[in-house]
């Protein structure tokens, strides 16, 4: 079966508005650059602003992560956030750490044992901490209200569209 000009044009039009990832960036870092001690444990410890680019169609909720997998003994997970609405395009500096929010945005529980956003505070050494955005094809129902890491990625499991990643890095200095 040929497909016509017009058929390809229209498929390649459609494949052209649906991004192959999410753009994640932040007004005070850049991709790969250091993390300003106001957003660590040596500062206010409070989260940093993010932006994303917009989702593809289809997307029901978008979902962050950050985490660190330079951490010692395993990858330390700083900030678990899920069922943000598609419209949103950014979290706001100084985030708060409710579990639940008035939009429907659900916190879950951090390696620091809290829900809300950990900043970085590497024992030595510098450290890359990932920032990742995932747009979903479905809004996540969770057994626990505060669901750590593994429980949000295995609910995410085959409902990720596209994703998106921003890193930082952080070291902190000598006392």
């Amino acid at each position: 079966m040929e497909i016509t000009h017009a058929e390809w044009a229209m498929a390649t039009a459609a494949a052209e508005e649906t991004p192959l990832r999410i753009t994640v960036t932040s007004s005070t870092f850049r991709d790969g650059e250091a993390i300003p001690p106001k957003h660590t444990c040596d500062g206010a410890d409070v989260s940093p602003q993010l932006m994303w680019s917009a989702p593809p169609p289809g997307t029901r909720s978008l979902a962050l992560i950050v985490d660190d997998p330079d951490a010692p003994s395993k990858t330390w997970v700083h900030w678990v956030v899920y069922n943000i609405p598609p419209s949103v395009r950014a979290l706001h500096e100084s985030f708060p750490a409710n579990s639940r929010l008035p939009d429907g945005t659900q916190q879950g529980m951090t390696d620091f044992g809290r829900s809300g956003y950990g900043g970085p505070c590497p024992p030595r050494g510098t450290h890359r901490y990932f920032f990742r955005v995932y747009a979903l094809d479905t809004v996540l129902t969770l057994p626990s209200e505060q669901a750590a890491k593994a429980a949000l990625e295995q609910a995410m499991a085959g409902h990720v569209l596209v994703q998106g990643t921003l890193m930082g890095t952080y070291r902190r200095k000598k006392h």
